[in-house]
């Protein structure tokens, strides 16, 4: 399948056993402007994917030589780029699930739709396919092309300094005000290019250096942080390691270098994963509970992605939970996925607990959170994360929070 394409082309293609809903679909697009071709064999479809590169596909789930499924994984092996809408009669649930599938195999996703559909909302979907939403990276994977990470390149980096920090703002949902910011650790290698933090990260874990660099990376964030807000009741968050969790000294450590600038450790947020924070619940609520008599606050990461107990999340002592950017980013398209973040809220707040939410994306993602009774939201509708340069001017537009939150 080619892998470039004119970003003007508006073409879809349909494949659906029924020919002539097939035919309505190519009308409808028709009179939104595209070219269309509808087809019920799924053979000719993949064989039409490669000579017309169509930037829209419509796909029926239910088909009797192959299932909608089926051909969504194929369409993931080859390397799709076109926006996919997915259609069928079956239930939300399951029209739900192939969405998940789909997003799982790399596709991108402009929406789904319960046969039987109006043109209008199909039309809605047409229009709304170059945004469609896009399978997040997963970390972990490592290509053929990417460097192995040394223990010699992580001390190097260190020492030359070549690790950075970008931060990224969190408003309040209800105002907009600024409440903060979170601390995004970055490595430009001179080398080799950008490095993703969850591959240093991870290898800074393995070899024995994850003291070593979030020392460094906090030293580096409380310095711009109180020169860059040194009062009010802005908060920074800080992500931390789940090796970390082990160690009794890290509280005090980190205490002592919030002494040395000054700064109270109530204005530090420290996020720790879901998965991370109850791999080990003794251990962690030693650890947890010294840094809240510290008085740093504490974040439960990526929440909704493991598979912990809630009775876990009541015992340990954190102050804030995170609802993981795949819930917001699927909240315009799934029912399921609103219905989950309203339950995550009414929980947190059930137990005391701030409740942001990351990965918003656009101002109606933002609107459900805040209607929802979401306190804090970040994500690249507000905005991305930025080098501490930049940070100054971005402010200039926005209040900050100007009193303490929850």
């Amino acid at each position: 399948m080619a892998a470039e394409r004119d970003s003007d082309v508006r073409r879809l293609l349909i494949l659906d056993d029924e020919a002539a809903v097939g035919t309505t679909i190519a009308n409808i697009a028709l009179s939104a402007g595209f070219e269309a071709r509808a087809l019920t064999d799924p053979e000719v479809f993949f064989h039409e994917m490669d000579a017309w590169e169509p930037s829209h596909i419509a796909l029926d789930l239910v088909m009797p030589e192959v299932d909608g499924i089926e051909v969504l994984r194929r369409l993931g092996d080859s390397g799709c780029r076109a926006s996919v809408i997915i259609t069928s009669g079956v239930g939300s649930r399951v029209l739900e699930a192939a969405r998940l599938s789909a997003l799982e195999h790399g596709l991108a996703i402009a929406g789904v739709v319960s046969k039987p559909f109006t043109p209008a909302k199909f039309r809605t979907l047409l229009r709304e396919g170059q945004g469609a939403v896009r399978p997040v990276p997963r970390s972990g994977r490592q290509s053929r092309n990417e460097v192995a990470i040394t223990a010699s390149m992580l001390e190097t980096a260190l020492a030359r300094r070549e690790l950075s920090l970008a931060y990224q703002p969190k408003i309040l949902c209800a105002s907009g005000a600024v409440a903060g910011f979170e601390a995004l650790a970055r490595w430009q290698h001179p080398e080799h290019g950008p490095i993703a933090p969850d591959r240093f990260v991870v290898a800074a874990e393995h070899l024995g250096l994850i003291d070593a660099l979030t020392d460094h990376l906090f030293e580096l964030a409380l310095t711009w942080f109180t020169s860059a807000l040194p009062e009010g009741e802005t908060r920074l968050s800080f992500n931390i390691s789940r090796r970390s969790l082990g160690d009794i000294g890290f509280a005090d450590r980190l205490a002592g270098r919030c002494l040395a600038h000054g700064l109270r450790p109530q204005r530090v947020i420290l996020e720790i994963t879901e998965t991370s924070a109850l791999s080990d619940p003794t251990t962690s609520l030693d650890l947890l509970t010294r840094l809240r008599f510290k008085g740093f606050r504490l974040s439960i990461d990526d929440f909704g992605v493991g598979y912990s107990s809630i009775a876990q999340l009541a015992r340990l002592p954190f102050s804030e939970l995170k609802i993981d950017k795949s819930f917001v980013m699927s909240a315009a398209t799934s029912a399921e996925a609103r219905t989950i973040i309203r339950a995550m809220i009414g929980l947190a707040h059930g137990l005391e607990l701030e409740v942001t939410a990351e990965g918003v994306e656009d101002e109606p993602a933002l609107t459900m959170l805040r209607e929802a009774g979401c306190d804090l939201a970040q994500g690249y509708h507000i905005a991305r994360p930025m080098p501490d340069g930049a940070v100054p001017a971005w402010l200039g537009a926005r209040p900050l929070i100007g009193t303490q939150a929850r």
